[in-house]
């Protein structure tokens, strides 16, 4: 121990808050240290790592540090050399993934690959896939690379090989999978290369079948420091438990109360069950928060104590008092929108930057609302985690297929619109069709409808591009007889293949998220319409043009965050504002009937509400349109479960907002009973939630999402 300069300073262990302390000085053995949001966890680890060596003499090379991202581990990297100094250098503080990669370099010939061996970032993947899905004749539009790729990520998080997943299959398209994975997997190690989940489940196998490398590493890594544990996924979980063997120094710290990237395959059980794991582990909750008012903790402590799934803490702070939470009810996300930009600036006015406002919303397609709102107010604003909403990739593509129908000469916009979906037309056949037009001095939209004309396109080709100007021929058709531009746009979407497309690339959440921007462009399109004196595709394009034309100059003023809740997690704000605070919605629709959905979509308002650091307003309207249906809406549940005192005055609770109090019963709907609705005709009850609140009707149209008592509908006797 001698050859360290000093232990740490007794000044640097008195900034530390007496649970801090006892996690920094714990001894050997596995430690649990309970992070609530705010209460600097950070500090906790690096300090930890600063003791261990400084006090204990552990050498660096034998510290092993844990964290998400690259930016957080090279955060982490500087706090401990400011507290050790150069020796700092030595320390294996990285993610996973960084990880991995070392280990496995050091240790190819056990893990069976070449010491080069190569990491395939996602565009290599897709290359790799979409070779496979055409040796396979599998049609990428019906399933695409993207989609292929995001089963067979779930299947290494959970250590499982194509042989399991064929095992498990239960039906042919599953099979399906299961090959696929196979002739992937193959086609990985031919070319000695890994992707991004083969080096966690490479490096877990290895360990696990290789008792001499298993050991080595052992020995190497006495302690095993982990952050944000919540996240871990299942081969996180056994490479962390491996490496801790036989010494059990393991140190993981996160919060349960924060867990929401289920659907990254992160196991909120790897730290419920710790204490299981390992029965003698000390467990130390840090509960006093450094970020918000009492207020707002209040609140934030009162929604997740509804759930089940979580080790008990409660928030507290030395700020006592603050701003009472506001709740705020709209009439519909218009009216929402504006409230956004009355609170913006009444921020501004009290002299807060416009960097220090951020506004959140569970879903994407809610911020096209409060961004057109904002570019009116002339207000900088940015997306995080995203681009502004006529800036996504989806919204462009079906863009592209409105403009080329108004105008048939923009071949940027055919281009792009040939391309989404695939239909086989890429760069070269494209130039092709273009060359075509040129010569013929006509339009790539013309050549289209006529691809013989066109030289040097295979049969395939060929038959994508006529298909191409059939649709155009079509939706031109809709306009042209008078169609509003929202039947055209669902038109294209159904038609184009972009709805199928969406569907099928990737993870269910994303794919789903991306068709709901096409809808609520679709509902932008309606709102259009029922403002125009003359609706037409023609003005409805301008009108878009106009609003995403935003002016992207610097601003002294700053700039307002806009990002979805799972974007927001680790940051803070002097202003939050949480929108969209509705049954189907925040609780998102896919949760309300699954309890463990339910739970994580309540940790998601918990991480929402403890971004603020001294304001926060809550909103909800009394209905909204979403996809493209404008319903009435519920409270929701998590804004009845913040108590009164927390409130500045009392909340317009559900009950009294929407006639759901003693005196009034709302019309007992089943699943089957065949209704009528004033508006949307005959339909079929298909699904009820919230104990009667919520039905589901199948009309001619489309299925839609209703309040039971404030629906225009009765039942039809049987």
């Amino acid at each position: 121990m001698g050859r360290y300069l000093c232990p740490v300073s007794t000044d640097v262990l008195a900034s530390l808050n007496p649970p801090q302390r006892e996690a920094v000085l714990h001894g050997d053995g596995p430690l649990l240290v309970l992070a609530g949001a705010g209460s600097g966890k950070t500090r906790v680890i690096t300090h930890r790592i600063a003791h261990l060596v400084r006090e204990q003499g552990v050498p660096v090379r034998e510290i092993l540090a844990i964290t998400f991202t690259n930016k957080a581990a090279g955060e982490m990297r500087e706090r401990i050399a400011d507290l050790i100094g150069p020796e700092a250098s030595g320390l294996w503080a990285s993610t996973f993934h960084s990880a991995c990669a070392r280990l496995l370099r050091i240790e190819h010939e056990a893990a069976g690959y070449d010491r080069a061996f190569s990491i395939y970032d996602d565009a290599d993947q897709q290359r790799l896939m979409r070779d496979i899905l055409k040796d396979e004749g599998i049609d990428p539009k019906r399933l695409t690379p993207r989609g292929v790729l995001g089963h067979i990520s779930a299947a290494k998080n959970e250590l499982l090989h194509p042989g399991d997943l064929a095992d498990r299959a239960a039906d042919e398209a599953e099979q399906g999978l299961a090959r696929l994975y196979g002739r992937y997997q193959d086609r990985l190690i031919a070319n000695q290369a890994m992707d991004f989940d083969d080096l966690l489940m490479v490096a877990v196998e290895m360990l696990r079948r290789d008792s001499v490398v298993r050991e080595r590493w052992q020995r190497r890594f006495r302690h095993v420091l982990v952050d944000e544990y919540q996240d871990t996924n299942h081969a996180q979980y056994w490479l962390v438990r491996i490496l801790a063997e036989p010494e059990r120094n393991v140190t993981v710290v996160g919060d349960d109360d924060q867990g929401i990237y289920s659907w990254r395959g992160a196991d909120i059980r790897n730290i419920l069950e710790f204490k299981a794991d390992y029965p003698d582990a000390m467990v130390i909750p840090l509960e006093q928060n450094y970020r918000s008012t009492s207020t707002i903790l209040e609140a934030a402590n009162a929604v997740v104590r509804n759930n089940r799934g979580r080790h008990p803490k409660r928030l507290f702070t030395d700020r006592e008092g603050g701003e009472p939470v506001a709740v705020e009810v709209c009439t519909d996300e218009h009216d929402e929108a504006r409230l956004v930009v009355r609170e913006i600036g009444r921020a501004t006015a009290e002299g807060r930057s416009l960097d220090d406002i951020a506004v959140f919303y569970r879903t994407h397609a809610q911020s096209r609302v409060i961004e057109d709102q904002l570019v009116r107010s002339g207000i900088t604003y940015q997306v995080l985690g995203g681009p502004r909403f006529y800036e996504r990739a989806e919204v462009k593509d079906l863009m592209a297929y409105l403009r080329v129908v108004a105008n048939p000469a923009d071949r940027e916009a055919f281009t792009r619109a040939a391309g989404s979906p695939k239909r086989g037309l890429g760069p070269a056949a494209l130039a092709k069709v273009a060359e075509a037009a040129e010569a013929h001095g006509t339009t790539m939209d013309a050549e289209a409808r006529d691809p013989d004309r066109v030289p040097g396109l295979n049969a395939a080709q060929r038959e994508g591009l006529a298909s191409l100007g059939r649709l155009f021929a079509a939706l031109r058709e809709m306009d042209d007889s008078g169609s509003p531009p929202e039947r055209v746009m669902e038109r294209a979407i159904e038609d184009s293949g972009l709805r199928e497309a969406l569907l099928a690339d990737g993870p269910a959440e994303a794919g789903l998220g991306r068709l709901d921007n096409l809808q609520e462009l679709v509902g932008v399109a309606a709102e259009y319409s029922a403002r125009a004196d003359e609706p037409s595709l023609t003005g409805f394009l301008e009108q878009v043009a106009l609003v995403s034309a935003v002016d992207d100059a610097e601003d002294d003023a700053g700039t307002v965050t806009l990002m979805t809740v799972h974007n927001a997690k680790g940051l803070e704000y002097d202003v939050v504002m949480v929108t969209g605070l509705e049954e189907g919605l925040f609780p998102h629709v896919r949760s309300i009937d699954d309890p463990d959905g339910l739970e994580e979509e309540r940790r998601l308002c918990y991480v929402a509400l403890t971004r603020a650091r001294e304001r926060l307003i809550l909103s909800h309207a009394d209905s909204r349109s979403l996809r493209g249906n404008r319903m009435y809406a519920i409270p929701s549940r998590f804004i009845e479960e913040i108590p009164e005192d927390a409130l500045g005055r009392p909340a317009r609770r559900a009950s009294a907002a929407m006639g759901l109090g003693t005196t009034i019963v709302a019309p007992a709907f089943d699943i089957g009973d065949a209704v009528v609705h004033e508006s949307f005709g005959e339909g079929v009850i298909t699904g009820v939630q919230q104990k009667g609140r919520l039905i589901q009707v199948r009309f001619d149209d489309k299925e839609r999402v209703l309040m039971a008592d404030m629906a225009p509908m009765r039942k039809v006797a049987g």
